[in-house]
């Protein structure tokens, strides 16, 4: 068993100057993913942690399984216009190997924890590969959340 956490404090305000410098937080204040009001994302704190066991032993001591990882996996295409700009076919791809990793079929996949910036640059690329990825062949549709 082990515990996996991970915290986020906003101490200093470097990132918030950075962030509204290029133009990335909402001035408004709200984020508003996936939708036509989106002008930025908001910075939050937050905390969490998880217990990580194997689930055969989760299951044999009787154990609440909230959830089973069944594959991650991480990206960087590097080709695109600027740094901070995403690439939906580099999203798309690593979706597609994460599955395959997995032995998940795409089109069986019920719901998705997007990313979901709020932003006008992030938002339409995340939807074009999940659209690539998850919308192909689906057997029925899946929900986004953010």
């Amino acid at each position: 068993m082990a515990l996996a956490g991970g915290v986020n404090v906003l101490l200093s305000p470097i990132g918030f100057l950075g962030g509204a410098q290029a133009s990335m937080l909402s001035p408004t204040g709200r984020c508003h993913p996936f939708s036509s009001l989106a002008d930025g994302f908001v910075r939050a704190e937050g905390a969490g942690v998880f217990v990580l066991k194997p689930l055969s032993a989760a299951l044999t001591d009787g154990d609440r399984v909230h959830a089973v990882i069944a594959g991650t996996g991480s990206n960087c295409d590097g080709h695109t216009a600027g740094l901070s700009m995403p690439s939906s076919e580099a999203q798309a791809l690593l979706l597609e190997r994460v599955y395959a990793r997995a032995g998940i079929d795409p089109g069986h996949v019920d719901y998705v924890e997007a990313h979901g910036t709020g932003t006008r640059a992030g938002d339409p690329v995340e939807c074009a590969a999940l659209e690539a990825v998850l919308v192909r062949g689906a057997a029925r549709r899946c929900r986004w959340g953010r």
